[in-house]
């Protein structure tokens, strides 16, 4: 948990002086992300599962396809809000099916680079739900858990006009598994943008 609020403090401490150091840059960049503006996106990539995979006997998946739409405001041109949900996909393991899928609420914070490029962080929570099936004496546990843990973000941005950009994003949550406690999954994913 301590390597973990490192994390937290290194990602705010790194968007927050990003921001600072692009104070001055493309005032046209900080107009599209003014106070009110408000943009929806849908990604897709890969999913990463850092879970045990019980006896070695039984083939372990740890990737699959995920998905994320999402949809923010800006209450400052460098800070706002987003509401998503994200499908992490499902895995073999153990005999059996492991999935996953959340809603994540983050504050999320910007930083412009140049007139069409930005660097993108947040920080919030996710309320997930996973569901583990497994062979019985497989040492991993089966079941369904749900509930809150924290996850953050980061990714860049490219602008081709106005309305729409380009996203690259790298997410982590954490999620609660039977029998495990609470669990890392991240999402490397890529996407499309809209402001409205």
């Amino acid at each position: 948990m301590k390597s973990l609020n490192r994390i937290f403090s290194a990602t705010v401490l790194a968007v927050a002086a990003l921001t600072a150091a692009a104070g001055a840059q493309a005032q046209s960049n900080y107009a599209l992300y003014g106070p009110g503006s408000g943009y929806v996106g849908l990604n897709a990539g890969q999913s990463n599962y850092s879970l045990g995979s019980g006896l070695s006997l039984f083939s372990a998946d740890k990737h699959d396809t995920a998905y994320n739409i999402y949809t923010g405001t800006f209450i400052h041109p460098n800070f706002g809000l987003e509401l998503g949900y994200t499908n992490f996909g499902k895995i073999d393991r153990a005999g059996g099916r492991t999935k996953a899928e959340g809603i994540n609420l983050s504050l999320v914070g910007r930083a412009p680079i140049s007139p069409s490029f930005n660097l993108l962080g947040k920080l919030g929570t996710t309320y997930g739900r996973t569901d583990v099936s497994s062979v019985p004496g497989s040492g991993v546990a089966a079941g369904k858990e749900t509930g809150f843990g924290v996850s953050y973000g980061l990714g860049a941005e490219y602008v081709f006009n106005p309305q729409l950009s380009a996203v690259l994003q790298y997410d982590e949550h954490r999620l609660k598994f039977k029998g495990e406690g609470r669990d890392r999954i991240s999402a490397t994913t890529v996407g499309l943008r809209y402001r409205f």
